[in-house]
């Protein structure tokens, strides 16, 4: 049993800023990409940001200068910075971790239950 719980959602104006985590908990097992995701109303989930464990990192273009993702292998954490955000960028938003089971070269994905974040004047 591994849990991805997300934290951080919540409704902000035009402009403002939103700070999301996103920490692992239950068995351990080793984690290679993390990344945000997001789902708007009437659309596909879509990558929002993406992390290596070597800390190399992947934006969306829509996002790029506005949002910055980063890790902390340790606390076995990924948080994603928002800032100057656009009513576009309502949606919920959905941690995801690839993983590898323990002993094994096994593959997963793990996700988050989501948190919503709201973009409103």
């Amino acid at each position: 049993q591994v849990d991805l719980v997300e934290s951080g959602g919540g409704l902000v104006r035009p402009g403002g800023s939103l700070r999301l985590s996103c920490a692992a908990s239950g068995s351990i097992f080793s984690i290679n990409d993390m990344g945000w995701y997001r789902q708007a109303p009437g659309k596909e989930r879509e990558l929002v940001a993406s992390i290596t464990a070597g800390g190399d990192e992947n934006y969306a273009d829509s996002v790029k200068g506005r949002f910055t993702i980063s890790r902390d292998n340790a606390n076995r954490a990924v948080y994603l910075q928002m800032n100057s955000l656009k009513p576009e960028d309502t949606a919920v938003y959905y941690c995801h971790a690839r993983t590898i089971v323990p002993y094994t070269t096994i593959l997963t994905d793990q996700w988050g239950q989501g948190t919503q974040v709201t973009v409103s004047s």
